[in-house]
């Protein structure tokens, strides 16, 4: 199946984008008060000399829109120098209308008097005229190249955890808004700013959905800011996260990423910007800013920074314009995506995909908001699994129909699925295909089991479930001795798993094979790996949440799940074009439209790693040329290299 890497087009001068969420260190929030035109011209000059070639700025919406029917025209006039000193560096802007979030806190204009910003006709209208205005006023300067509707509108407009929009209103709202920067004569790329937060993305309903506003917007734009347990699904949190925005076919770009490095040390804070940058690249971002150019500590007693002070030290640049670490990351990404040309090149197709349920983002009659959360980080450890196995996959959606051009279907600990998608799957397994499954009994009680039909007859097995009773894991660790060969695994060798989960999610599949073979059993003799052979291909069924329990393991990565799908790979003739023999380097390939092959390789490991990988072609260094058959690599270090 062809993965997504959809490219921005506008001005081919900054693309792709790379650049950095922009306030002047001389006022934060506040800088177009305190605005300084040599200051500016200072921070811009140390972004381009790092490879930065765009910023993304933001009109402070009380100051901008003082009165109801009045613009600024003194701070428009500052706005106009700011974009004439982004001409001089050469490079681009993208301007945000609607700024009334940021960094901790929300403002409001004066006049606003506790209106809805979605609902009430009038707010609206004031909204979209403002954007209206601004755009005929700069739509024609050079230094724009898109624009942004708002910042993180789900926590302005409506802190949506407490009272959420509806959808439809959310969608009347942007489809309001983009009309009013097109109707102003704009041609730039436009997007809403709300963060890829919606239910497509994160399974939480806050009114934004990427599929209703597709047609008003030419891009999508994640923030991403969430934690984990793990460190690797950490580092591929961002890509994954893009995987999933890329829902409507646009192109992704990282609009927000970084971190306060009152949090992190200076190694660590470049350790994520590298990998963030890299992993989101190969996850098909073809955009990137980070959050965000400075540090404020000159502002400290003003607000967000005196109640939020770690806001004060996401910057890639310190309060003095010295870069920091995630600058230095930065500038050496941007040598990459010199190097390889990126702007012409796409993801390699990939032989596997995950199925993603329909249940993430469809609210069906008596389902459970609260299942989502489980199929999220299921798919997100599945994903981490797929990467250190090297297994370049792509994502399906049931949503809208299982992709046919696919020979492996990667269903980590699902537990629901449409009776289309059942049957669609079991007509994809006779025509040759490879379904695996790992079963999941979910994490509430009263929706405990399967929620789909004949999985007996799916799997070739007969499920001895008692109902209601989830079959408790008694072990603290799964051990699944393999009784024959499969794919790379041999007969006699054990992989182990963590086992974790709530009482209603440690659980196991009790089963009686009917027509499959046991592969694998667990320490007590039962069936953890079934093969059921079906017309041309076959279906797998894992008896345990392999994948739900890895993700509900702290510091678990890399754990062994990449020996399994390593092995289905190998059984359903997906192929892999670079394989390493270690589970914390990743490899996958980016095909330039003239037909070169660059593959990457991400180390995921605290200590240095030597790898000699395996290619259906020969490695070549970037600058040199030299054929390269073993490669070095630093603690959470990456090696981009030609594969001819």
């Amino acid at each position: 199946m062809r993965r997504h890497s959809a490219h921005l087009t506008h001005d081919a001068a900054v693309l792709p984008w790379l650049g950095a969420n922009f306030w002047s260190r001389t006022g934060g929030p506040l800088m177009w008060r305190d605005y300084d035109p040599a200051v500016v011209r200072e921070e811009l000059a140390v972004l381009r000399a790092h490879g930065l070639n765009m910023t993304r700025s933001f009109f402070y919406w009380p100051d901008f829109h003082p009165e109801p029917h009045r613009i600024d025209e003194e701070l428009c006039a500052r706005f106009a120098d700011f974009l004439d000193a982004h001409r001089e560096a050469g490079m681009g802007t993208v301007p945000t209308f609607i700024v009334g979030h940021m960094s901790g806190e929300n403002w409001d204009p004066a006049w606003r008097g506790g209106r809805d910003l979605y609902e009430d006709v009038w707010m609206v209208g004031r909204q979209a005229w403002f954007a209206g205005q601004m755009t005929r006023r700069f739509k024609d300067h050079p230094a724009v190249t898109g624009w942004l509707i708002t910042n993180e509108m789900p926590g302005y407009g409506r802190i949506y955890q407490v009272d959420p929009p509806s959808g439809d209103v959310v969608t009347a709202w942007a489809q309001a808004m983009c009309n009013a920067v097109r109707a102003a004569g704009a041609t730039q790329p436009v997007s809403l700013g709300d963060g890829a937060w919606g239910i497509e993305v994160t399974g939480r309903d806050n009114g934004f959905s990427l599929r209703e506003t597709a047609e008003y917007v030419d891009f999508v734009g994640p923030h991403v800011y969430r934690s984990d347990t793990d460190r690797v699904r950490q580092h591929l949190r961002a890509a994954f996260e893009c995987e999933l925005a890329a829902v409507t076919g646009q192109p992704v770009v990282l609009e927000e990423f970084g971190l306060s490095t009152d949090t992190v040390s200076a190694e660590s804070a470049g350790v994520y910007y590298r990998q963030t940058l890299h992993n989101s690249l190969l996850g098909g971002a073809t955009g990137w800013m980070a959050w965000n150019n400075t540090d404020y500590d000159a502002l400290w007693d003003r607000s967000p920074y005196d109640h939020h002070p770690f806001e004060m030290h996401f910057g890639i640049t310190d309060s003095t314009g010295a870069p920091k670490e995630p600058l230095r990351e930065l500038a050496s990404f941007a040598a990459v995506l010199e190097a390889v040309d990126f702007a012409r090149c796409r993801r390699a197709d990939a032989g596997a995909a995950f199925v993603v349920p329909a249940f993430l983002e469809r609210g069906y009659p008596y389902s459970r908001p609260a299942d989502r959360p489980l199929i999220f980080t299921s798919l997100h450890q599945g994903y981490v699994a797929a990467r250190a196995a090297d297994l370049p996959a792509g994502l399906t959606r049931e949503a809208d129909g299982v992709a046919e051009d696919v020979d492996l279907y990667l269903l980590p600990a699902t537990r629901q699925l449409t009776t289309r998608t059942r049957r669609t799957l079991q007509r994809r397994a006779e025509e040759g295909a490879t379904v695996y499954l790992s079963f999941c009994s979910g994490e509430h009680p009263g929706t405990r089991g399967p929620w789909f039909d004949d999985l007996d007859g799916l799997f070739g097995v007969e499920l001895q479930l008692t109902y209601g009773v989830a079959e408790p894991i008694e072990d603290d660790v799964l051990e699944m001795t393999f009784r024959e060969d499969f794919g790379g695994i041999r007969a006699g060798e054990t992989l182990r798993f963590p086992v974790a989960g709530n009482e209603d999610s440690r659980a196991y599949l009790p089963v009686v094979p009917r027509g499959a073979r046991v592969v694998a059993v667990d320490a007590h003799g039962r069936p953890a790996l079934l093969c059921h052979e079906t017309g041309q291909g076959r279906t797998v069924l894992a008896t345990y949440p392999l994948e739900h329990m890895a993700a509900r393991t702290a510091r678990v990565n890399p754990e062994q799940t990449h020996r399994l799908y390593a092995a289905l790979a190998e059984v359903a003739g997906v192929a892999r074009p670079v394989t390493v023999d270690s589970p914390f380097v990743g490899a996958d390939v980016l095909v330039h439209a003239d037909g070169r092959r660059f593959v990457w390789l991400v180390g995921q490991g605290d200590e240095p790693v030597t790898v000699r990988p395996v290619a259906d072609g020969t490695l070549h260094d970037l600058d040199t040329g030299d054929p390269v058959t073993e490669v070095k690599l630093a603690a959470f270090g990456v090696r981009v290299l030609e594969l001819r």
